[in-house]
């Protein structure tokens, strides 16, 4: 199956050449060949048992009365963190949630329902978004198994979100929906290719999705192209009643990123190059600085360096206030299931998982739920200090600081180092670098395109600002890949050729 882009896809169906009932077959084809037999990228645990049936039920109601949107019949894959309330599970891919069927979809999923888009199927990912242990396998899950990096099989796929990037990359669908709380849309893009576009904290509605920490936490939008990320994006944005954190997107949200796609977007844009990212891998600072040069050819106005010295401040505080919002978080969203709820506290899974320990944690622990279990309320002292620290460090004293004090429309960095391989014994080897935990505590947008490849494995290039810059970013990130078209397709090598 050839990689049609959204657009295409969107063309061929106004034409006639193809139906959203064949483009779903297409894809469900090509997930059973790839995904679950042949090269077993195991990364879509469950394709939705309806999406032929709503394919079909799009194509008739575009002929009566044309598309809802320009997603209309456009299948897309969604995180397994994200309820839908049809036959799909909902576990955040833990056998502790398995046979877990939402009552209500989330509130990006009614979107992309309203919008016509079909629900393909559900992906696999880091068990709890990669929080459950210190020593976790990037893209391993209880329920669905380890996914599996379509450059290189043996090389992991980064998390949390792995199975939504592996399954673009692979062109298992037409784009995806992932999670973030920090790295984990950015991480799994860069690691297999594609843009990640991690937004704005309150851009798009948090209801509906098995937590980490609702300080950070977001749904982001993937896909092979910026063109495809940001049409994606504003499908699933709009003020929820059941997110308060939406009520800020009220003026600043757009249903439609894609006006903001400009070749020219680079013509006197202002980046600062942030230098303390770079210097762990030579050949990833190699790379970016030949992204560099291109964006200066387009028309950038470079200012180098400018460094956010305060990311290494943030770790143990961030750390901190993921392990306080993760029990109250995880203990509302199981509480907000009822009584059919197969667990209903974080206590509840602990136990699970030591009765199960065979299955659940047969190659890593569960240390950072036990240290999650232990922390107060949300009204200590150590919680609000923290969150109130981090949150100055990240916005005023970081991101907002040095793009006022040198007027930039954003700031660039590596997205991280080639992937790693996959360790089930010791865990993850992660080769340094990467722009996430800034942006991701201040809660600011952050969009990673493909910039280059080491030995076939691919590197990333981070854009990011303060926040509602979706459109500038966006602007920012098309223009770059549209002057470099660095991506090249997976071609599912059983290991890197060196």
């Amino acid at each position: 199956m050839r990689e049609y882009g959204i657009k295409q896809l969107r063309r061929k169906m106004e034409t006639g050449e193809l139906t959203a009932q064949q483009i779903t077959q297409s894809y469900i084809e090509r997930i059973r060949i790839i995904d679950q037999s042949g090269r077993r990228l195991n990364s879509v645990l469950e394709i939705n048992p309806d999406a032929l049936e709503i394919a079909a039920q799009l194509d008739q109601e575009r002929q009566k009365s044309g598309p809802r949107s320009a997603l209309h019949g456009i299948p897309i894959l969604l995180k397994e963190n994200i309820d839908t309330a049809d036959k799909m599970i909902t576990s955040a891919g833990s056998l502790a949630l398995a046979g877990s069927i939402a009552s209500r979809d989330a509130f990006l999923v009614e979107q992309l329902r309203r919008a016509g888009a079909i629900i393909l199927g559900k992906t696999n990912l880091s068990e709890w978004a990669n929080f459950r242990s210190n020593h976790s396998s990037s893209g391993w899950s209880s329920r669905g198994g380890q996914t599996r990096n379509p450059y290189a099989l043996d090389r992991n796929p980064c998390g949390s979100s792995s199975g939504s990037a592996v399954a673009v990359a692979a062109n298992l669908c037409a784009a995806a929906v992932g999670t973030e709380t920090d790295g984990s849309v950015v991480c799994p893009s860069q690691t297999n290719s594609i843009v990640g576009i991690k937004p704005t904290l309150g851009l798009v509605s948090r209801a509906g999705i098995i937590p980490i920490a609702h300080s950070q936490d977001t749904a982001g939008a993937m896909g092979r192209s910026v063109a495809d990320a940001a049409a994606l994006l504003g499908a699933m944005t709009g003020v929820d009643e059941r997110d308060p954190a939406t009520a800020g997107s009220a003026g600043n949200a757009h249903q439609d990123y894609t006006k903001f796609l400009k070749r020219s977007g680079l013509k006197g844009a202002r980046l600062g190059i942030a230098r303390n990212y770079f210097g762990f891998d030579a050949r990833v600072d190699a790379i970016m600085e030949e992204c560099i040069a291109a964006m200066k050819q387009a028309g950038a106005e470079i200012i180098d360096p400018v460094n956010l010295d305060v990311e290494e401040q943030l770790g143990p505080g961030e750390l901190e206030v993921l392990y306080y919002e993760f029990k109250a978080d995880l203990n509302a969203y199981l509480a907000g299931l009822g009584e059919n709820a197969p667990v209903k506290s974080m206590a509840e899974i602990i136990a699970f998982n030591e009765q199960h320990r065979q299955t659940v944690m047969p190659y890593f622990g569960q240390e950072r739920m036990l240290a999650a279990e232990k922390k107060g309320p949300l009204t200590e002292e150590a919680y609000q200090k923290a969150l109130a620290e981090n949150q100055r460090l990240a916005r005023q004293d970081g991101i907002d600081k040095i793009l006022a004090e040198h007027q930039l429309d954003a700031l660039v960095g590596p997205s991280g180092g080639p992937a790693w391989l996959t360790d089930l014994v010791t865990g993850d080897h992660y080769s340094g670098g990467g722009a996430s935990s800034t942006p991701a505590v201040a809660g600011y947008p952050h969009i990673t395109v493909p910039a280059g490849y080491i030995f076939g494995l691919p590197v990333g290039i981070s854009f990011f600002a303060s926040a509602w810059q979706e459109p500038t970013l966006i602007r920012l990130a098309y223009a770059f890949e549209q002057a470099t078209r660095k991506r090249q397709r997976p071609r599912f090598l059983k290991t890197v050729k060196l």
